[in-house]
């Protein structure tokens, strides 16, 4: 009795793992970005350089609203348990780009909010994405981008 081999190969080509594929991708062009970007405060771009600041330092960036945010707050935007979040946190911490303030709503927690070198680093972020973003119109066409922009979306906010 011979058995077809079971074929697979979509598991290197289904939806989920290229869109996984193509995130890292923009990610790690935005952090190679940084890393060049006379906005971005020195110690942070040569943090950056040194491959320090990683994708998941780009949740703290991606997701800290400007007026602050509560760490489970932060966390649950992030897709990130507390204890990771809190560890990213002490890290942005001790580079000067969050700090710890009280907030005003509940004398017991803190909020986690940018630093001024914090929102140096946010406007160059803002500078790095829209690069990025550029290069990947010029890579697939401004229809195509277009196209798959309108799609995420859609479909980032049907779950």
């Amino acid at each position: 009795m011979s058995e077809t081999p079971y074929d697979d190969r979509w598991r290197q080509t289904h939806l989920g793992r290229l869109l996984g594929h193509a995130m890292r991708r923009f990610d790690e062009r935005v952090l190679q970005l940084m890393a060049a970007s006379e906005q971005a405060p020195l110690a942070l771009a040569h943090l950056a350089a040194r491959d320090k600041v990683g994708a998941a330092h780009v949740h703290i960036t991606r997701h800290l609203p400007l007026a602050g945010a509560r760490l489970t707050e932060l966390a649950q935007w992030a897709g990130m348990s507390k204890q990771a979040m809190g560890d990213l946190v002490d890290q942005c911490a001790a580079w000067g780009l969050v700090t710890r303030e009280a907030d005003p709503l509940d004398a017991r927690a803190r909020r986690i909010a940018f630093t001024p070198a914090g929102l140096d680093w946010l406007a160059a972020f803002r500078a790095a994405v829209a690069q990025a973003e550029a290069e990947f119109r010029a890579a697939v066409g401004a229809e195509v981008a277009t196209v798959v922009a309108l799609g995420l979306e859609a479909y980032a906010g049907g779950a």
